[in-house]
């Protein structure tokens, strides 16, 4: 099973060595590519002078460009399964191969790593996890389907899902979009428990002045991408 672990990276010279580190010691038959969103730090240097594999953005894309990046590399080198995995030390590459194995004994399309069914780790602050609860409550109103943790962004996906991300893939903050654009596909979606570390560098890209902008967008996009749907099937 050839596997590719996306890594999207805003300034992560801090972390983003011991990522690829960590990948490498876990996870060593994964392949890994660095998706480099127009850093201003030492982030592309450190991953040329490491011999690396990255993909250097010309322009700062936002992290939806950024993984769509990953997943059209994924399909052009006609990978089996693509996780998206932070740069920024929160994800623990020793998971990887549990969620393939667990993947493909159950014919999955996706899986999700959720820090909240065992809620062991890091559990986030109280401030997002009312948005990933409010999430987690929309998703299931639209789709039936009960997801601990909309907002991870350790996620796994097959070969289908791949190319369906390289054509089509949300812009700003997409994880919960993307999630449910998958369900209404009809595609297999479930959770795996998994371990996440605090954040070792840097800030989230969701402030909590963005908080509330980032909710109604996020609902909305999910709405108008379910009228769609449904208008392309009639």
């Amino acid at each position: 099973m050839k596997s590719l672990v996306i890594i999207p990276a805003y300034n992560e010279e801090k972390s983003i060595l011991n990522t690829v580190a960590d990948i490498k010691k876990n996870a060593p038959d994964f392949d890994y590519i660095i998706i480099n969103d127009c850093s201003q730090d030492k982030t592309l240097q450190l991953c040329k002078d490491a011999g690396i594999p990255v993909i250097n953005l010309p322009i700062n894309l936002g992290i939806g460009g950024a993984v769509q990046t990953g997943y059209l590399y994924a399909k052009k080198n006609h990978y089996d399964y693509a996780v998206q995995f932070d740069g920024d030390g929160q994800h623990d590459a020793a998971f990887l191969q549990e969620m393939r194995d667990y993947m493909n004994a159950h014919d999955l399309d996706m899986l999700i790593g959720s820090r909240f069914i065992e809620k062991e780790g890091f559990q986030s602050s109280s401030l997002r996890r009312f948005g990933i609860r409010y999430f987690s409550g929309l998703i299931r109103l639209l789709t039936g389907k009960r997801i601990t943790d909309p907002t991870s962004g350790m996620r796994m996906v097959n070969e289908s899902v791949i190319k369906m991300y390289a054509d089509c893939y949300p812009k700003d903050y997409p994880e919960p979009e993307s999630v449910v654009a998958v369900l209404q596909a009809g595609k297999k979606v479930e959770e795996y428990p998994v371990v996440m570390r605090e954040r070792k560098e840097g800030v989230s890209s969701i402030s909590p002045l963005k908080s509330v902008y980032y909710m109604i967008k996020v609902t909305l996009a999910i709405l108008v991408e379910r009228i769609r749907r449904k208008e392309y099937k009639k």
